[in-house]
């Protein structure tokens, strides 16, 4: 028993008619039978190959072209109409990831078919097809060929090749011709007021030479920075090093001025007074080495009175005087807040570390002991804090925290029932220089009172004082030392004490400055004003540690 129709009983192979495929005789087909013949499914007016006006579409069908399927020569499907789905814009196409005018394109993609990623086939008319034969092969700098500089692994183009040039002002996908295509390469931007995409390079707000947007908050590197006092850049104080001093030389001059009967003060005050602290304090040696005998004691026993004490801190190093003067302050009964404050105030953080270092080995125990037990409460606090030199010594800025600590400062004072001290000693005790100057600015901005102001009515006493010394000093260290020479020499009497300190501390420092900013606010100079509250060899020494007149 057999199906009907397999394997066809009737005639054999090939099929005989009413078997399958269906055919009404021998092979080759009929019609009516498979392959479909005229008449048949699809409907052919004749056999294979089909016919126009059957399946596939022949000339006046779809696609319309002459000489029907397969093509003859010299045709080829055309494009789409522009507009028509699959026809595109008249204008081109973005570049979507894949920017066929691009130097660095593969022209391999050329003839990928990208329909999933929305790119266009490429349109057949953009090739020159010879007659009856395949595209020609494309030319250098044609589309689909090489181009100059090209890489065959990705779509940039290689280094020194052209710039992609940007297409054209229809930006849409097939079918969508008005369309923008925001964000994509070599698109115009969708937005003009937004340069730097695809065009020039914008303008970066923030940076030097471009202003504050707020001329009231100072921004972090654009606009006006915080105040700071103008930084001198070299050299700034009034005693250099004394070109060819011969240490031995120079005891010699001190041994035949104090040998004999009576004391040649002024070759003493020309010796010493021309000569840098790294050149007078070798002197100790030397006169030992020299004579066997201790200098300073001699020069005790010579002088007398404020001359003394002048020669006798000029030869001391800058720690030793400052360990030395720390413990005058502290020792005795009363305690002198103020040089305890100038000093651990106006120090850097290595130089407290050094005199920490020093007053230890001299005084046998720490300063910080020494500090809490001659002082107390919040002052105390101000002053420990400061003998860790632990400061922050960076010079950047952070504008953002610089607010922050204003706004911390303002809650803790002048927007509280109360003041909480610590807030303030945490912020001017920790903080660098530049970024509390910062925070003065902002301070102020922020609720229009100097913080020095602020100070003032939330405190009193030692801690008022000690906390204004600290931000004078963080403001501008020249006008606060300057401001307290003219307090020492201010009134009836003169604090010699102060005078000394400050004038031979700073005279390898920053006098010239000391001496600038005294002049300004005070309208007459330093050397003047010492001239007038000094006298004898006290005051020659001191004239020429102040160096001139301005």
């Amino acid at each position: 028993m057999s199906y009907p129709g397999y394997p066809p009983l009737a005639g054999g192979y090939p099929p005989q008619p009413g078997a399958y495929p269906p055919q009404p005789g021998a092979y080759p087909p009929q019609p009516g039978a498979y392959p479909p013949q005229a008449g048949g499914y699809p409907p052919q007016p004749s056999g294979y190959p089909p016919q126009p006006g059957a399946y596939p579409p022949q000339a006046g069908g779809y696609p319309s072209q002459a000489g029907g399927f397969p093509l003859q020569a010299g045709s080829y499907p055309q494009a789409p109409p522009p507009g028509s789905w699959g026809g595109g814009p008249s204008g081109g196409y973005p570049s979507v990831g894949f920017d066929m005018s691009n130097s660095g394109y593969n022209p391999g993609m050329a003839t990928q078919n990208f329909g999933g990623m929305g790119v266009f086939t490429p349109n057949p008319t953009m090739f020159a097809q010879a007659p009856g034969g395949y595209p020609p092969v494309p030319q250098p700098g044609g589309f689909g060929g090489t181009f100059p500089n090209q890489q065959l692994y990705g779509l940039y183009p290689q280094p020194g090749g052209p710039m992609p040039q940007h297409q054209g002002p229809s930006m849409a996908y097939p079918g969508q011709p008005s369309q923008p295509m925001p964000g994509y390469p070599k698109a115009p931007s969708p937005n003009p007021s937004m340069p730097g995409y695809g065009g020039a390079p914008a303008p970066m707000p923030g940076y030097p030479k471009v202003p504050s947007p707020n001329l009231s908050m100072p921004g972090h590197g654009g606009g006006a920075m915080p105040v700071a006092p103008q930084i001198h850049k070299g050299f700034r104080g009034t005693i250099k090093d004394f070109p060819g001093a011969d240490p031995l030389k120079d005891v010699e001059v001190l041994r035949k001025a104090m040998k004999g009967f009576g004391t040649d003060e002024q070759a003493i005050i020309d010796l010493l007074g021309s000569r840098s602290n790294k050149q007078r304090v070798p002197l100790l040696r030397a006169y030992k080495t020299s004579y066997g005998k201790d200098l300073i004691k001699d020069l005790h026993s010579e002088l007398s009175g404020d001359f003394r004490k002048l020669v006798m801190a000029m030869l001391k190093t800058p720690f030793e005087f400052d360990a030395y003067e720390l413990n005058t302050a502290i020792k005795g009964a009363g305690t002198d807040e103020a040089c305890l404050i100038e000093i651990l105030s106006s120090r850097s953080n290595a130089e407290i570390k050094e005199i920490n270092r020093i007053y230890k080995q001299e005084y046998k125990k720490t300063l910080e002991n020494a500090i809490s037990g001659d002082t107390s409460g919040h002052f105390r606090r101000l002053l420990i804090s400061l003998t860790q030199g632990n400061r922050d010594e960076r010079e950047h800025v952070d504008i953002s925290l610089a607010k922050q600590d204003a706004q911390a400062l303002y809650a803790a004072g002048e927007n509280k029932l109360g003041t909480d001290e610590s807030k303030f000693n945490a912020i001017l005790c920790a903080r660098s220089k530049p970024h509390l100057r910062a925070v003065f600015l902002e301070y102020q901005t922020m609720c229009g009172r100097d913080i020095e102001k602020s100070i003032s009515r939330e405190m009193s006493g030692d801690l008022e004082s000690g906390m204004l010394a600290v931000v004078k000093c963080i403001k501008n260290t020249p006008a606060y030392f300057a401001e307290r020479l003219y307090k020492a020499m201010k009134g009836a009497g003169t604090n010699d004490k102060t005078l000394i300190r400050i004038m031979v501390s700073r005279s390898e420092v920053d006098l010239l400055d000391i001496r600038k900013e005294y002049v300004k606010n005070y309208r007459k100079s330093l050397y003047t004003d010492i001239s007038g509250d000094t006298s004898g060899d006290y005051k020659k020494l001191l004239l020429k540690l102040c160096g001139g007149s301005d």
